[in-house]
């Protein structure tokens, strides 16, 4: 299916490409969540009318992005687990644990946008890439201890190296 992206969306396009998708992603995805329209001629008449308006609000959320990308930049988000003598957690902290941390801090982070390859099992510290628009990430520090003062100890161990 051949279509007309709204937005810039990562590893497919620009807005205003024209690109071609295949139908399940199209109609599952890109277009009920307004990403993209049906590359008629109508859709691409009204795209041209619309163009000036939509390069606004695209513009108004990639700074909304920069500037909360910048407010995150140096965050560390502490976690205490209970976890075995090994060092395994007794459980894993996923994106929804670290994504509520995020807004505890007082960060307005949806779920979404924190990108965790797979679930942190271990105590330790931890980088974790925070995808807030498709052209803006922040990298943020994860801290995942038992209790306070193992966070506090991890974290100048961590900054030692």
């Amino acid at each position: 299916m051949e279509i007309i992206l709204l937005e810039h969306v990562e590893k497919l396009g620009k807005m205003g490409d024209k690109v071609n998708v295949k139908n399940g992603y199209a109609r599952n995805y890109l277009l009920p969540a307004k990403k993209a329209l049906r590359a008629t001629e109508a859709n691409i008449a009204f795209y041209e009318k619309q163009k000036a308006e939509l390069e606004a609000h695209n513009k108004a959320m990639l700074d909304e992005a920069a500037a909360k990308a910048e407010s995150l930049k140096g965050f560390s988000a502490v976690l205490i687990r209970q976890a075995a003598e090994t060092g395994q957690l007794y459980g894993s902290v996923t994106i929804r644990d670290i994504a509520s941390a995020i807004k505890e801090a007082g960060f307005n982070v949806e779920r979404r946008c924190v990108y965790l390859e797979k679930p942190i099992k271990d105590l330790g510290i931890y980088s974790v890439k925070l995808n807030l628009h498709p052209e803006v990430s922040q990298t943020i520090l994860v801290n995942v201890a038992r209790t306070d003062d193992d966070a506090k100890k991890q974290a100048k161990a961590y900054s030692a190296e």
